[in-house]
């Protein structure tokens, strides 16, 4: 066991882990952040993602000891102009059906407007790419990130 000090969400946190212990059991179980779901274990389906200094990471697959300084935004910390525009068009495409998934697909869509403001079908495609909906909602959450981008035109 060894203490780790995260910046999660604008605020440091002390938590006690296992050096091996994936970041979104220490998110889910010791912060009871529990947006961030578990999906596959392995990094394949995107429903653990959150941003590591901005950028999209799936936290089963990265030991909370490899995380070091680096600022974690889980869904429930997620803000800004880009968080706002995909939460507003998630709402007017009505993209999710279980909704299981959808913590993951918006952390990564706002993560791609964030460095995109204008995106391609295919500039979506990749950036989506490992984000499973087991509902297919894949139209739709194409859809809502096009409608986000051009809200936020101007």
């Amino acid at each position: 066991m060894a203490t780790y000090r995260l910046k999660i969400n604008g605020a440091e946190r002390t938590v006690d882990a296992l050096p091996d212990s994936p970041l979104l059991w220490v998110i889910r179980d010791q912060l009871a952040l529990t947006g961030t779901k578990f999906g596959c274990g392995v990094a394949q389906c995107g429903a653990c993602t959150v941003h590591l200094d901005g950028k999209p990471l799936r936290s089963c697959s990265i030991p909370v000891s490899a995380i070091g300084s680096g600022a974690i935004t889980t869904i429930e910390g997620l803000a800004g102009r880009e968080s706002e525009a995909v939460k507003k068009a998630w709402v007017k495409n009505e993209t999710p059906q279980c909704g299981y998934c959808q913590s993951g697909q918006v952390m990564s869509a706002v993560a791609l407007l964030r460095t995109n403001r204008k995106p391609s079908d295919r500039d979506i495609d990749l950036a989506m790419n490992g984000n499973i909906c087991r509902c297919a909602t894949y139209v739709r959450i194409r859809a809502a990130i096009h409608d986000a981008a051009k809200s936020m035109e101007g």
